[in-house]
């Protein structure tokens, strides 16, 4: 299945047909973590302009590298910039989508929802503290669960990505240990485990290996029908990774009062927050050399933000708030701008 869909999001961003290739194309790099939401995208856009998407999926290192090298039209990030580093390279930066990022294992005979970890559980099994899937700690959260007596093999991320911004985020909030050890970045020096290359790299290792535990955005864990986990959260509640709890855990964000829309929505309050949520970002210069093709970039995301919708939720991403949205394409009026200073968003 894993096959099938990613050879129609390819499809869907990179060959089009012959009509696709006289139109325009925009090009854009970086976050594995929406590639599955931006590739339907594409493809219905496509369907509905002609104008071909070009994404290439290689993390959000990647996708900042390029954008700073201006190889491309837009970055895509889900580690946010900070406004310090926008202001000095001269770029804006505004949330897409927001998803969560799941905990996945392969453990024969425990399937989805089954297995509880509390916030220390995951910390310390990425820690290397925690061993054997029996071992006490798990065992408490998960009376009549029947746990093997089992090495803990833990996959990570091997290239510099978001979703591992998201998820050390997330484990520096929950974990002093980690904080002070580990810390928050993009790629870190994993104490254990076994690196894989993007979403799809560690979501093969989990497939395969029995025993293991890794973290994915989560349409890559529906898709490839991987085991997520049950996390507790801030308010002490163990909750599922789904798009009501992703929503539930964005719903108190100040994006109005966020500089450079800098924020994070890991371990947010809420009795069904789901712990490790996060957005999306996309980046752009705010001075222009290529006007016209500028502005094909913000035509596909205000098509993506007024008419992509249903297919993010569908994919159980949560879209941006209207009037999150207003305000965003405000901010492309005012901020970005051709080498004259005029207004390319109109």
């Amino acid at each position: 299945m894993k096959k099938a869909i990613l050879a129609a999001a390819m499809f869907a961003i990179g060959s089009i047909g012959s009509l696709a290739q006289a139109a325009t194309t925009i090009n854009g790099a970086g976050a594995t973590f929406p590639y599955p939401v931006y590739s339907k995208w594409a493809w219905a856009y496509n369907k509905e302009t002609g104008v071909r998407l070009n994404y290439q999926s290689i993390g959000s290192g990647g996708g900042i590298k390029q954008i700073k090298a201006r190889t491309v039209d837009f970055g895509a990030s889900d580690a946010p910039l900070k406004p310090e580093e926008l202001d000095k390279f001269g770029l804006m930066q505004w949330p897409q989508i927001m998803g969560g990022v799941v905990p996945v294992v392969h453990i024969e005979g425990i399937g989805t929802g089954q297995l509880r970890l509390t916030a220390e559980n995951l910390a310390d099994i990425y820690l290397g503290k925690i061993k054997k899937w029996d071992d006490a700690r798990i065992a408490a959260s998960n009376p009549g669960l029947k746990l093997p007596h089992q090495d803990i093999t833990v996959v990570h991320r091997a290239d510099g990505s978001g979703t591992t911004w998201i998820f050390t985020n997330y484990l520096s909030k929950v974990s002093d240990e980690w904080k002070n050890k580990v810390g928050n970045a993009k790629s870190v020096q994993w104490p254990v485990g076994l690196g894989g290359k993007g979403n799809e790299g560690v979501a093969a290792f989990v497939r395969k290996v029995n025993g293991s535990i890794g973290y994915v955005e989560y349409a890559y864990a529906l898709q490839n029908r991987m085991a997520s986990v049950l996390l507790q959260n801030r308010a002490g509640n163990f909750v599922a990774p789904t798009s009501a709890n992703f929503q539930a855990a964005a719903a108190g964000a100040d994006w109005a009062h966020a500089k450079g829309y800098y924020m994070v929505l890991t371990n947010q309050p809420g009795a069904n927050s789901w712990p490790i949520t996060g957005a999306s970002f996309i980046l752009m210069y705010k001075t222009q050399d290529n006007p016209e093709q500028a502005r094909e970039v913000l035509k596909f995301y205000d098509w993506s933000f007024h008419h992509g919708q249903k297919i993010a939720e569908s994919l159980d991403y949560v879209p941006m708030p209207a009037s999150v949205v207003k305000m965003i394409e405000a901010s492309w009026k005012n901020e970005i701008k051709d080498k004259h200073g005029n207004p390319i968003w109109q």
